[in-house]
């Protein structure tokens, strides 16, 4: 409270330094103090004063009126014309009117003014400045005051005793039951976790496994044995599969090569030598029954084709679907070319397994001449029946190159290279002059074979002896076109 105290003194002090500062700057310094004023010079000076009352001393001492009204006790009372005195004058005043009082000029009552206004100015700032250091001495106050509540309300520092308060004694305070439970409850959790760490070390995993863990981890590892038995029976499965499969293939190779050698011999023996074909091509492959083991394969493959023509004779003798009259295999697609009548599905023709279906009719028993004529250039493509176009499409296998290596069977339909055949889509029947040209032939050119006024062999595929083996029964025997088929 004494810094209060000294803080409001200073206050004051500045505020009245202020007063006399402004005073003294108004009064020169070097003007010699008058003599004391007689009666006779108040009463001079107050009627110099008076007539600019009502203006320049207004701002001092209020109104005109209250100056006018005091007007008679100026010439007796020296006190009252002491304050006249101090009232701020212009330092260009004379500091002794000579003569008889004159009225105040306006550079009089200018400088009046001027110093009332700066005084008022003046008074108005220590104001302000008062106002603005009590606010602070009272935001001091209560800050103090917090402070001293706080360090009543504080707890002792860790390894300080405190002091005691008054009229407890010397013992320190009884602590809330709250407080205490709090304590209480840590106290356990700190010596829970104090026996967990000591177990840890015991564990091998760190942690022992509940019932529910162990039961799923064992219901794991059964399923996980399960999956490898099964996976074990799978594979051995398959690799039974595979073996039972190549034997399959391997004893119907054998049964093939078996009955072929069984006919050749028969053919032997029943013309007491083996037939020798003139020209080469005079001869026709016959499948009697319909089965999936008789059939003709070319021992020649197909180059890489972008067109074609194959022709054939061919006579079936079938009751109902003509069957496969040939098929074209590769590694890579089972039906590259194939001509294939199944049930009762019309004719069709099939390029890498995109399929065109032909307006031929060959159910009549009888031979025919037959032609297809394809190119890849937007998938053209033609069907000849005797030498007569009976049908022709687009977009079949457009820009389809034919691939080469693959495998050309007589009879039958592959589903995969070179076999799997299925006995419902056997041809049953003849067939000669099996021929493949790398182009499309024109229609006078397939019509002049057709009406045998021409011999124009293949220049992929020729009809030649050497060339056709076959296997499962099915056997070869001599054939001239234009005789023997056109009288059939």
């Amino acid at each position: 409270m004494k810094f209060l105290a000294v803080l409001l003194a200073a206050g004051m002090l500045a505020f009245l330094g202020a007063i006399i500062c402004i005073i003294a700057s108004v009064h020169p310094a070097g003007t010699a103090a008058p003599a004391a004023p007689t009666a006779a010079d108040n009463d001079s000076a107050a009627a110099a004063l008076l007539p600019a009352a009502d203006k320049g001393l207004g701002a001092l001492h209020g109104p005109a009126e209250a100056l006018a009204s005091a007007g008679p006790r100026l010439t007796g009372s020296t006190p009252l014309f002491s304050r006249f005195v101090c009232t701020p004058l212009s330092a260009e005043c004379p500091a002794a009117a000579p003569g008889p009082a004159a009225a105040a000029g306006p550079e009089e009552l200018l400088a009046l003014r001027s110093a009332a206004a700066q005084l008022r100015r003046t008074a108005l700032e220590q104001k302000e400045r008062i106002r603005m250091d009590q606010e602070t001495i009272r935001e001091l106050t209560g800050k103090l005051s917090r402070c001293e509540g706080g360090l009543h309300a504080a707890p002792p520092a860790a390894g300080l005793r405190a002091a005691p308060r008054p009229g407890t004694m010397g013992h320190p305070p009884a602590e809330p039951p709250a407080v205490r439970e709090l304590e209480e409850a840590v106290r356990a959790l700190q010596e829970r976790i104090d026996r967990i760490e000591q177990e840890l070390p015991s564990r091998p995993n760190g942690s022992a496994p509940t019932a529910p863990a162990l039961a799923r981890d064992a219901l794991h590892s059964k399923m996980e044995q399960l999956e490898e038995q099964l996976l074990a029976k799978i594979l051995a499965l398959q690799k039974e599969r595979h073996a039972a499969n190549t034997d399959r293939s391997q004893q119907q190779h054998d049964i093939e090569k078996e009955l072929n050698a069984l006919q050749n011999r028969v053919a032997e023996l029943e013309h007491g030598e083996s037939p020798v074909y003139s020209p080469p091509d005079a001869f026709k492959v016959t499948i009697p029954v319909q089965n999936n083991y008789m059939y003709a394969r070319m021992k020649k493959s197909l180059p890489e084709l972008y067109a074609f023509t194959i022709c054939m004779w061919l006579k079936s003798k079938a009751l109902s679907g003509l069957g496969t009259p040939f098929s074209y295999s590769v590694p890579t697609q089972a039906n590259e070319i194939v001509l294939l009548e199944w049930g009762s599905n019309p004719l069709e023709l099939l390029i890498n397994d995109k399929v065109a279906q032909l307006p031929l009719s060959l159910k009549d028993k009888a031979w025919h001449h037959v032609c297809v004529a394809w190119t890849t250039r937007d998938g053209k493509w033609s069907a000849y029946q005797d030498g007569e176009q009976r049908g022709s499409g687009e977009n079949l296998a457009s820009w389809h190159a034919i691939k080469p290596q693959g495998v050309i069977i007589l009879g039958q339909e592959q589903d995969t290279l070179g076999g799997r055949f299925d006995a419902t889509q056997a041809f049953v029947g003849e067939l000669a002059h099996f021929a493949v040209w790398d182009h499309m032939l024109a229609p006078a050119e397939i019509l002049a074979l057709a009406n045998c006024t021409s011999h124009l062999q293949g220049n992929v595929i020729q009809w030649d002896d050497q060339a056709v083996e076959v296997f499962g029964g099915a056997s070869k025997a001599a054939f001239t076109a234009c005789d023997d088929g056109r009288k059939a």
